[in-house]
């Protein structure tokens, strides 16, 4: 193989971000992956705007899963904005495909999930076949059902400051636009069946790459029976569509439509995109990386003779532990993730590198708020770290904060503004969150030293707004901090002479000044000296602070509570 060819097979490589990192050849280092695909794409020496693109089938629920592509493609549209580029990033709604299955799970636009029972499921078992945007709504809220699920789309990107264009593949068709390329790939449909049979095994020679919409019942077909390059129009008969396990019964109408009636394969519609939007880079999924984009990046080359973006496998995450499912209901949402995350540590997440697999645990989502909080002291040197991390903190932090809002100020901050910023560690506020009761949450916050006389108003605030976060988390995993704390009143109790003189051991052990693992040890001894049972010793913990038999791990948590009201509640006084 030549060396140009080489050079050919790295370029059009989706995996180039995973061979570079086996590989240790002294070239340039970049601390972040976007820079490296952002030295790819200006090596093709694009065009302005550089057109960053990705895209979903809105065929169900828009997950977290689904973010990927967008906020992949946001790091390296920003890289190339500090360079100095213009930068177009289009996220494709490709909702001119059929409808091949029903979903078991949809939601609203507010992202609560509901079971096909819930909505008009009728309107979508009639319209099984039929492109996305001919659907109505279930929901009755939008024109289409391809146009609600884009929504959530484009309500997603929003949320976490992404300027995205969301474009719609079938206005594409509708407008024209698609027309050249829909020509060109008939006209060369010999060559296209040809290039396509290296792919696929069900392609001869009487394929044609174009499905038409039945003008009698709506259903996208795959039979054409004649073409006319001088009117853009083919024949076609509406016939049955295999769909999976299934098959979609075909109504046997005999028609005519125009290029802009119809659809091409998928095969041939993606590097289509990449004609029309003039794409220069694309993230995308290792299921593409192994079936779409070999034969896309032949289809663009051989077929229509543009050169294919610079590509880029990202590998998947999963939800805790498990892959994504919206059959299974294994998903969330990036609304239902923003109840329990600032925008910015959701946003860390996707800056991470993309060529490792991850798993995002709701049930530990603390350890990634941890890490998240680790990053930001480490940019602003508050913290001891390695070269490698500091150097990644340097450049990334700026960017994951880039457009980001502060709640207390409702603007964005600048950076040294930032660095007077307040982060309750994600427990502890889970803690507080145990009391509906601001200011107690800030006078317990202030006690704790985690909150400065001094601290800016808008710190505070939001600081204290990571509270609600982690109560959400808290109530939604039901963990340990799923409890609330009775402050106001002492609950009804009844304690024996032992357990009475016990408790006073443990209150005059806090008063000392120790800390939560102390106090958990603590609560053993002071049970053994009084000879009481420590299950009913830990209800007694769990009856005075909770009016509950059991709770969270009582000494841990009352470590962080502040001292003085632990202390007066297990001597019964207040």
């Amino acid at each position: 193989m030549s060396t140009e060819d080489t050079a050919e097979d790295d370029a059009s490589s989706p995996y180039t971000l995973q061979r570079e990192a086996e590989e240790t050849a002294d070239d340039a280092y970049h601390a972040f992956w976007a820079d490296e695909v952002a030295d790819r794409v200006e090596a093709r020496d694009p065009e302005e705007p550089v057109v960053i693109k990705g895209g979903i089938s809105p065929s169900g629920v828009p997950h977290l899963g689904n973010m990927n592509e967008i906020m992949r493609g946001y790091y390296v549209a920003a890289v190339l904005r500090e360079r100095g580029h213009e930068v177009r990033q289009v996220f494709t709604a490709d909702d001119r495909d059929p409808l091949r299955k029903l979903p078991r799970t949809l939601c609203d636009l507010e992202g609560n999930l509901v079971d096909l029972g819930e909505v008009n499921a009728g309107a979508l078992g009639r319209n099984l076949g039929s492109p996305y945007t001919d659907i109505p709504d279930p929901f009755g809220c939008c024109d289409s059902y391809g146009e609600h699920f884009s929504t959530i789309i484009q309500r997603s990107a929003d949320a976490l400051e992404v300027p995205i264009d969301l474009v719609s593949t079938t206005e594409l068709y509708e407008s024209g636009e698609f027309d050249p390329v829909v020509e060109h790939v008939l006209e060369n449909r010999e060559q296209a069946a040809a290039v396509l049979s290296n792919y696929q095994d069900k392609v001869d020679g009487e394929y044609v790459p174009f499905n038409p919409i039945c003008a009698e019942c709506g259903k996208v077909t795959e039979t054409v029976t004649g073409i006319d390059l001088e009117t853009g129009t083919v024949d076609y008969e509406c016939t049955d569509m295999e769909a999976g396990d299934n098959t979609i019964s075909g109504c046997g109408h005999e028609g005519t439509a125009t290029f802009r009636e119809g659809k091409m394969p998928w095969r041939f519609e993606w590097p289509g995109q990449w004609q029309v939007l003039g794409v220069d880079f694309e993230p995308f999924g290792k299921d593409h990386a192994e079936g779409s984009w070999p034969s896309g990046d032949d289809i663009a080359r051989n077929v229509l003779g543009i050169e294919p973006p610079v590509p880029m496998v990202y590998e998947w995450f999963t939800l805790d532990g498990e892959p994504f499912s919206s059959s299974q209901g294994n998903v969330i949402l990036v609304s239902d993730v923003l109840e329990v995350l600032e925008p910015e540590v959701l946003r860390y997440f996707f800056a991470k590198d993309p060529a490792k697999a991850r798993d995002f645990s709701i049930e530990r989502l603390d350890l990634l708020v941890d890490e998240f909080d680790r990053f930001e002291a480490t940019y602003f040197g508050e913290v001891e770290a390695s070269e490698d991390e500091q150097a990644f903190a340097d450049r990334v932090y700026p960017l994951v904060m880039d457009g980001v809002v502060s709640a207390g100020e409702d603007s964005t901050l600048s950076l040294e503004e930032r660095a007077e910023r307040i982060r309750l560690p994600y427990t502890f506020a889970a803690v507080l969150g145990m009391t509906d009761d601001p200011e107690l949450r800030e006078e317990i916050a202030r006690r704790e030293g985690h909150i400065s006389d001094d601290a800016p108003d808008w710190a505070v605030e939001d600081a204290l707004a990571r509270v609600e976060r982690a109560r959400n988390w808290a109530r939604r995993t039901e963990n340990e901090f799923d409890y609330e704390l009775k402050r106001e009143t002492i609950p009804d109790h009844e304690f024996d002479a032992a357990t009475e003189a016990a408790l006073e051991d443990l209150a005059d052990f806090i008063e000392e000044g120790h800390d939560g693992e102390a106090i958990q040890g603590e609560i053993y001894e002071a049970a053994r000296r009084h000879d009481v049972d420590v299950g009913d010793f830990f209800g007694a913990g769990y009856r005075l602070f909770f009016d509950e038999s059991q709770g969270p791990k009582l000494g841990p948590f009352l470590g962080k509570v502040d001292q003085a009201f632990v202390v007066d509640r297990l001597r019964r006084e207040r």
